[in-house]
């Protein structure tokens, strides 16, 4: 996770909320840990002046899943890059499709228009049923 430029590590909520506001569009988004559960990370994205938050966890063979809306499938991932990409799309159970990057970058932050899929398809990731 260390190596993802959009993961801000142990930051609050509240400064995390703070750096998604100063980027000022909907769509801006990070990943810190969660102040909660040890082990968990949460995915934060900017919508109408709100910040909405999405647990992300890791199962023990190594995929990662995004806690979305009720009744949206889960989808694993191989990668949490991948994660990323595919929830750049509408329709994908966040308030919003992750368009803007806020990159941590030395001690400060700056936020870049989301452009390509670095290379990685969509085929990396997997599809897991609901259970019943």
């Amino acid at each position: 996770m260390d190596a993802l430029p959009v993961y801000h590590g142990k930051i609050s909520r509240e400064t995390g909320e703070r750096l998604l506001g100063a980027a000022g569009k909907d769509g801006s988004y990070l990943i810190r840990d969660s102040e909660t559960v040890s082990g968990v990370y949460c995915l934060c994205v900017l919508c109408k002046g709100f910040v909405y938050t999405y647990r992300l966890c890791q199962t023990d063979g190594g995929s990662w899943s995004a806690e979305t809306a009720p009744g949206v499938q889960k989808r694993l991932f191989r990668k949490i890059k991948n994660l990323i990409v595919a929830y750049h799309k509408p329709g994908q159970g966040l308030a919003m499709p992750l368009l803007y990057p806020v990159y941590k970058e030395n001690n400060y932050t700056t936020s870049r228009p989301m452009t390509g899929n670095g290379g990685d398809s969509e085929e990396d990731y997997l599809f897991m049923h609901p259970a019943s």
